[in-house]
């Protein structure tokens, strides 16, 4: 069995040696959508004297090719999903993890497959106003939820430094852009310096999930019930930090009515546009109610949400150019990198 990124005959050796209550692994797929870590569906047949049947498992590991200082880390991963399995924050079920990168050519971990899918565009989900509205403060709960846990309660104490976190995020995406970039951007250049100069004073610490949108979780349709959240996924960059640059960034993703420009940028689906949607600024509203958080300085960090995100997205652009992306809808994310940039330059000019 031929899947990239997957050595078929170890990873089953593998689970059967560390596994083996899971079941015989019988099909692997790539899943569809992720454009960093790569994300697979485990199929697994169970016989024994007790049960029989069939169960799924999602196994993630790092892209291939271009990957990062620091990035796409594993561990992190499997340690904040097996931290918050039992909180109020939903999270897969952690199965395994393996560091041994003589497996399947990187380190990886297996989850319990959720019922669920994700949503990011209209086409994925037809929601009545009612629903639709539903959807996206419980979003804004489920971020919320994210931000009270009590992460040393929860064994996360040494996850990450809050004190400076958004200095040293200003320098580590700087870095990332340095080792990242195909291009030079003056206005990338200016973006960093008036973002260094526009710092506000330290927020609260909490645990942040560092990538947090719809479709970052996996969302349960049912004819006659209200969609409902099941699993918030793709922990890659979460750490202990400032809880704003979360909302920050989940702003930079949302898609609001009459923002045309939006439509050029491949990272961002037009869910949020569905009638009864909570608008960018309703969800920051909803937000700071179930919080309690004081909002005052949400111009600049959704400005960098967007120089965030255009260096993440400079560097699938590099894998897309060095041949190392599997799937497709990557020919053309190089040229949302400016855009972000602009807009950054625009949060910080007119705000929200």
């Amino acid at each position: 069995m031929s899947t990239p990124g997957i050595n078929w005959s170890r990873l089953v050796a593998w689970m059967a040696s560390n596994v083996p209550d899971v079941g015989e692994p019988t099909g692997v797929s790539l899943i569809s959508g992720g454009k960093s870590n790569l994300t697979y569906r485990i199929d697994t047949r169970i016989d024994t004297r007790i049960d029989t049947g069939d169960r799924a498992l999602v196994l993630r590991r790092p892209p291939l090719g271009h990957v990062l200082p620091t990035a796409h880390d594993m561990r992190r991963e499997w340690r904040v999903i097996s931290a918050l399995a039992g909180t109020a924050v939903p999270v897969p079920e952690p199965v395994a993890l393996c560091v041994d990168e003589d497996v399947i050519g990187a380190p990886f971990y297996l989850m319990g497959h959720v019922e669920g899918r994700a949503v990011r565009g209209r086409q994925d989900a037809e929601l009545s106003p009612e629903d639709a509205r539903a959807l996206s403060e419980r979003l804004a709960e489920i971020l919320a939820a994210i931000h009270a846990v009590d992460y040393e309660a929860v064994g996360l104490a040494d996850f990450g430094r809050p004190d400076g976190y958004m200095v040293r995020q200003l320098e580590r995406w700087g870095q990332q852009w340095e080792r990242s970039k195909t291009r030079e951007l003056p206005e990338y250049d200016r973006l960093a310096v008036r973002l260094r100069d526009r710092l506000p004073a330290a927020s609260r610490a909490a645990l942040v999930h560092g990538d947090y949108r719809l479709d970052n979780t996996l969302v349960r349709l049912a004819p006659g019930a209200a969609p409902d959240i099941r699993a918030v996924v793709d922990w890659e960059m979460s750490t202990l930090g400032d809880p704003i640059a979360d909302l920050g960034l989940t702003l930079t993703y949302w898609h609001d009515p009459g923002d045309d420009e939006r439509s050029a940028l491949p990272v961002a689906g037009d869910i949020t546009l569905t009638p009864g949607f909570l608008d960018s600024r309703g969800f920051a509203e909803h937000y700071a109610r179930v919080s309690g958080t004081d909002l005052g300085d949400l111009d600049f960090y959704v400005a960098f949400g967007n120089y965030k995100l255009a260096v993440i997205v400079e560097g699938i652009h590099a894998r897309f150019v060095q041949g190392k992306t599997v799937g497709e809808g990557f020919d053309e994310i190089g040229a949302a990198v400016p855009l972000l940039v602009a807009r950054a330059h625009r949060a910080l000019d007119e705000g929200l």
